[in-house]
């Protein structure tokens, strides 16, 4: 208990600088020893699950999500709820009826989205372990931006149960801590088949630690690596001098390098933004101010209470979102836009089962810039969007990705690289991210708060 009373002063004493959580338990309310952050759009009984949001203001979730539950279990302690872009729709944590988190790094900066809350508090030492999701990169790009490690499972290594959807496709639970061995004994305790979904899977889970402490520089020896040339091949200035060097240390471990190529990569971000439009549109429909969500007390009629309840509840990334998918899903449209986003969808996991066939891993840098500054891309969504242009793809194809610290720039802001395996392809991702973690040690520094 002594760790989570520790870890409540520090985010009393924090909190107010960051804005990274949006709810903290109380001190006589706690059980557990390891204290954990949940993103607020991940279900905790007894504690308000907002998803950041004015529609769902007041709501207090009456049960646990599976992840959450699997972690109570296992000794956790939740000591409260971190803030995110509304309906985890965004890269910045600016999207947020709370206000925006701030970079641990550099309080005038975003730590990215739409974990940021997660990934601030890890990063500011507030807590060890993070529950964040992922869509698009959720969990990885503000994951890079805070300079800790962000994992996103295989799709349906673990449970949605609990999380409220964004676009349930794509959609899965992530994990945000210090190193790469925390978050392989926080997946070995939250992955698993749920009865109570439907898309986890049943493939047995593995010892995610038990290798990590293999010897020296065998941990990747004679593993390949595919830089993955439409990613890297127009970028340039820092982000690309640190990529280079993090495959300088992974040949240095013995990894072979070379490139491959993702033919589909570059439409990635297009097909991305109508599947995970269109799936929110539908998903959303329900917090309409009847059967969820509160209710605007403007509201006269029957149309009124939809209209008014969604116009004041939802924030405009949240409505240009439902906009751009109902747009997309709309007849004449579907088969232009959803469907054929779907086609490419489908040829770009063909093509990463390729690419998967002659190497061990796929390697990016995991955002293509550091912290950019708050308010920034606000009025340019699509400079916001292209922040997932390298982590969208791994959830588009459902394989595992991992970011783990890289450097800084010369702004002394973070940088990261992010490994991808195949499917279910965790303990040798976390092999080599351990083995590149031991080399560079980046995760000893800390913020300058």
């Amino acid at each position: 208990m002594s760790e989570v009373l520790d870890s409540l002063r520090t985010i009393e004493e924090l909190n107010p600088k960051l804005n990274a959580f949006v709810h903290v338990c109380g001190a006589g309310n706690l059980a557990g020893e390891v204290p954990v952050a949940i993103k607020d759009n991940i279900a905790t009984a007894g504690i308000p699950t907002t998803c950041a949001s004015r529609i769902l203001r007041g709501f207090v979730s009456p049960f646990d999500a599976t992840a959450v539950e699997r972690l109570r279990t296992w000794g956790a302690c939740v000591v409260g709820k971190t803030n995110l872009d509304e309906f985890a729709m965004g890269s910045s944590t600016e999207h947020s009826a709370f206000g925006p988190a701030k970079n641990p790094w550099d309080l005038k900066r975003v730590p990215g989205g739409s974990s940021g809350g997660s990934a601030a508090a890890v990063a500011a030492r507030m807590v060890p372990i993070a529950l964040g999701s992922e869509t698009g990169g959720s969990v990885r790009q503000p994951a890079a931006l805070c300079g800790v490690v962000g994992v996103k499972p295989t799709y349906g290594r673990v449970s949605r149960w609990g999380l409220v959807a964004f676009a349930s496709g794509l959609d899965q639970i992530g994990i945000v801590t210090k190193t790469v061995r925390e978050a392989a004994e926080v997946l070995g305790v939250i992955a698993g088949h749920d009865p109570h979904d439907s898309t986890s899977s049943t493939h047995p889970v593995d010892d995610y630690t038990r290798d990590l402490d293999a010897g020296n520089h065998q941990d990747v020896r004679g593993m390949r690596f595919g830089v993955v040339t439409e990613a890297v091949e127009k970028l340039e200035g820092e982000v690309r001098a640190n990529f280079d060097d993090a495959l300088t240390v992974l040949r240095g471990l013995g990894a072979t390098i070379e490139n491959v190529s993702i033919p589909t990569l570059p439409y990635a971000i297009a097909v991305y933004y109508i599947v995970a439009n269109a799936e929110a549109s539908a998903n959303l429909s329900r917090f309409d101010g009847i059967r969820y969500g509160a209710r605007s007390s403007r509201a006269k009629t029957l149309e009124d209470v939809y209209v008014d309840s969604r116009g004041e509840g939802f924030g405009d990334e949240v409505k240009r979102r439902i906009m751009l998918g109902t747009f997309a899903l709309s007849s004449g449209y579907y088969d232009a836009y959803y469907a054929r986003a779907q086609r490419v969808r489908a040829k770009m996991r063909h093509d990463f089962a390729e690419a998967f066939g002659r190497f061990d891993f796929l390697v990016t840098p995991t955002t293509p810039e550091s912290a950019f500054e708050i308010g920034a891309k606000t009025n340019d969504p699509l400079s916001m969007y292209l922040n997932d242009i390298f982590t969208a793809p791994a959830n588009l194809v459902g394989c595992p990705a991992i970011a783990v610290p890289s450097g800084f720039d010369s702004k002394e802001l973070p940088l990261s690289l992010q490994i991808m395996a195949p499917h279910f392809g965790e303990a040798a991702m976390f092999r080599a991210a351990a083995a590149f973690e031991r080399e560079t040690n980046y995760w000893r520094r800390r913020p300058p708060l």
